[in-house]
């Protein structure tokens, strides 16, 4: 039997198999607000046999985007348009979930297919008041950004709760908290970008602070029948940085507070990151985590061949594997990796024909 196509329960929640799909930004919306483009997108996932689908990150606040085509969830007007998108994923056996997030420091940028090298980021129609735990830049040629004050902070966190209560009336089934790739979560736990001296910066316990206020707050608010997912960057790859031993001490504080699994990317805060790129180059994270910690773990990062991802699993890895380039390459890519595994999966009635047979 396969690991990878074995169900996973998480809370009231069961997951068909153990393919996710990673969360990615796609810079089409306006104002926030979901198209066709993403029911066509993350719909694909949905018939293509995912057992988790992943929004890309929503902002929970407009000047929390990354770039001014970012998904948003700060409005009740964006509801509906994400419901329609659950109703039909969730109609294919996918469980749906959403990344809320706040870019912090990295917020108002371009399109990546928009940004010349070497240029200020700083996108057009974009806004000069970025926010991060402290007025250090992301890079040069990054904006200065303002110190969040304790109102800035407590407003982030509101933000956080009411975007998932939002996210419930769109039909979501899992909230995952974007605390990684150097946005705003990530940004408090790292040295590198809180310079802090109140009760949110210097030590591990004031650096996670915003972070475990924010997981408290939404899980206050999501059902407690309903799975909750954190991403971390596990390490920044680079000196003075968060590390991936202060990453196990948080898992456990996050298990703590009703958090159902830790999504273990890395990188992205520090523009002088040194990475270690290579196939499944962050496994071990999500290993080491779940080993020392017993939180169910996802891993990320360059994961591509069915065998590879059978691997992760069925070692004890992780509970779950999320891909992302892969899945934009093929879609369904689940049902062929059960096809290569020997393993059952449900196909679309429509797309029977087409089933691989031994």
């Amino acid at each position: 039997m396969s690991a990878l196509f074995s169900p996973l329960t998480l809370r009231s929640l069961t997951l068909r198999n153990r393919v996710g799909v990673s969360p990615m930004c796609q810079y089409s919306s306006e104002d926030g607000f979901a198209t066709d483009w993403h029911l066509v997108h993350l719909g694909a996932f949905a018939t293509g046999g995912a057992g988790l689908v992943l929004t890309e990150a929503a902002a929970v606040t407009p000047e929390g985007r990354i770039s001014p085509h970012d998904l948003g969830i700060w409005d009740d007007a964006h509801i509906p348009m994400l419901r329609h998108i659950t109703a039909f994923c969730r109609a294919q056996g996918a469980v749906m979930g959403i990344q809320l997030a706040h870019a912090g420091r990295k917020a108002s940028t371009r399109r990546p297919w928009e940004q010349p090298a070497g240029a200020v980021p700083l996108a057009e129609g974009g806004w000069d008041n970025v926010m991060a735990p402290s007025a250090v830049p992301f890079a040069p040629t990054y904006p200065l950004p303002q110190e969040l004050s304790l109102d800035g902070i407590a407003q982030v966190i509101a933000s956080f709760r009411a975007a998932a209560n939002r996210a419930l009336a769109a039909g979501f089934q899992v909230v995952e908290l974007h605390a990684a790739h150097g946005y705003l979560l990530h940004e408090f736990l790292s040295p590198l970008a809180n310079a802090r001296t109140d009760r949110y910066g210097g030590s591990f316990e004031n650096r996670t602070r915003l972070l475990l206020e924010v997981t408290d707050a939404v899980r206050a608010v999501w059902p407690d029948e309903l799975p909750l997912i954190v991403r971390i960057s596990a390490t920044d790859w680079a000196d003075g940085g968060w590390t991936v031993d202060e990453s196990v001490q948080l898992a456990s504080l996050l298990k703590a507070r009703g958090v159902d699994l830790i999504d273990c990317s890395s990188g992205g805060l520090a523009a002088h990151q040194q990475i270690a790129i290579g196939p499944g180059y962050q496994v071990p994270f999500a290993h080491r985590i779940r080993a020392e910690t017993g939180v169910p773990t996802a891993a990320v990062g360059l994961i591509t061949d069915a065998a590879q991802a059978e691997q992760v699993v069925a070692d004890g890895s992780a509970d779950v594997v999320l891909l992302a380039r892969e899945l934009l390459r093929n879609p369904r890519w689940p049902l062929m990796a059960a096809h290569a595994l020997g393993a059952s999966i449900t196909w679309p009635p429509q797309y029977e024909r087409a089933r691989l047979r031994s």
